[in-house]
């Protein structure tokens, strides 16, 4: 293995298989997520309130179920329970574009799917980040992070471009099905894998408490709580695309399905040019500290620019800077936080993050919406912007109190 490679990750073997079936999945997955979006945009009339709730619904089981799930991952085989959890994401997937083509979806149809699909989603991050450390090892764990958010956002390219002109064409339904079989890959790599060749930690017993556990082991670093905490205002206030881009190209820009589509593209060459320097960085150092603080920043002063773009061309060209920070900064938390806990521990530590990261986003959905509606489409890409900007302020003062940027300095 070349050292420095970008690609070092993939000279495993069991990685290279995860790695392929994440690939087709996630093209799937912001195929539903775009469709899924417009589904319910069409069905309530283009209303952005409905939007965030149906964005609330599909996040809430993360508020309710990460860190159980984190202690799931922590007991079972990870291997084993990432298979069960993608199967149901497929069959969940394959109900929705049944009722979608069929012509008997309504809008509390797609309410109670969203939250079926956020159920299995927030039993399946916290396995799947921690899983990842398993297949390469702890040494490797910032460039496989990055290279899986490549996957993602090289998905976020190709998905909504494609999900956009699909739905035009043979309508949202179809959308749905093509998730449900892209689905299998990430199944079936999972089970060619070789388990023997995983770097597996001890699986924690059963025993009562271990959320509280997870939870004094959190509390107990400084450290991880300010990047949590920093990953929570970023996330929620921030990071509301989801919800945001539909209202900027349906309500300000007046575009339609591939309008949006185009937007999220767009967003994603950013995030992806962000996931391959990430990658690069990742082989030939640790996770900086620094690092993390500047892209946080970076982003929300980028959100609030293009939040004041005039015109749809300018700002879908915006949309690329506020995709690389972004990633970079959520590529750097991940990394940070997962290099810096125990291995016994990883599972409850991702439940936490993914609580972090998601469990904002049932609040964050209608929030966007009414802030939409009272001051302008705009007015959550700017107030989220400088929410970001304030947070990561706020994060640096108190890893500064307890020396986590001088000793992130001195390790250079």
């Amino acid at each position: 293995m070349p050292k420095g490679d970008m690609f070092a990750s993939l000279w495993i073997r069991n990685y290279r298989l995860f790695f392929v079936g994440q690939v087709v999945s996630n093209v799937g997955t912001w195929m539903q997520r775009i469709a899924q979006d417009w589904l319910v945009f069409q069905l309530s009339g283009h209303d952005a309130v409905a939007l965030g709730v149906a964005v609330a619904l599909q996040f809430a089981p993360t508020v309710l179920l990460s860190l159980w799930a984190g202690v799931l991952a922590d007991r079972a085989d990870k291997r084993r329970l990432c298979i069960a959890v993608q199967s149901g994401i497929a069959l969940q997937a394959g109900v929705l574009g049944l009722l979608d083509v069929s012509g008997a979806v309504g809008l509390w149809h797609v309410y109670v799917l969203c939250f079926v699909l956020g159920t299995f989603s927030a039993l399946d991050v916290p396995a799947r980040q921690a899983f990842v450390a398993e297949i390469v090892g702890d040494a490797l764990i910032p460039n496989a992070v990055a290279l899986n958010y490549s996957v993602f956002n090289l998905a976020r390219i190709v998905g909504p471009a494609m999900a956009g002109f699909g739905i035009t064409w043979v309508g949202t339904g179809w959308m749905f099905f093509a998730n449900a079989v892209s689905t299998s890959a990430v199944v079936a790599g999972l089970a060619l894998m070789e388990p023997g060749k995983l770097f597996r930690a001890s699986a924690a017993g059963r025993a009562k408490g271990q959320v509280r556990e997870g939870l004094r082991y959190v509390r107990g670093r400084r450290d991880l709580i300010a990047v949590l905490l920093l990953v929570f205002f970023v996330s929620t206030f921030g990071n509301t695309f989801a919800t945001s881009l539909a209202v900027v190209a349906g309500n300000v820009f007046g575009t339609q399905a591939d309008g949006y589509g185009l937007l999220s593209t767009l967003l994603a060459v950013g995030t992806f040019a962000g996931s391959l320097l990430s990658a690069r960085r990742g082989t030939r150092s640790s996770p900086r500290v620094r690092v993390m603080l500047l892209a946080a920043a970076g982003f929300g002063a980028a959100e609030v620019v293009v939040s004041f773009m005039p015109t749809y061309v300018a700002f879908g060209i915006a949309l690329v800077p506020v995709g690389l920070a972004s990633v970079t900064f959520l590529n750097t938390a991940l990394s940070l936080v997962q290099a810096r806990c125990g291995p016994e521990m990883r599972g409850r530590v991702m439940g936490f993050y993914v609580l972090a990261q998601l469990g904002g986003y049932p609040a964050a959905g209608p929030m966007v919406g009414w802030m939409a509606e009272m001051f302008g489409g705009r007015s959550p890409l700017c107030i989220g912007g400088a929410v970001s900007i304030i947070a990561a302020l706020a994060c640096a003062a108190m890893l500064s109190r307890h020396g986590a940027i001088r000793s992130d300095l001195a390790s250079r």
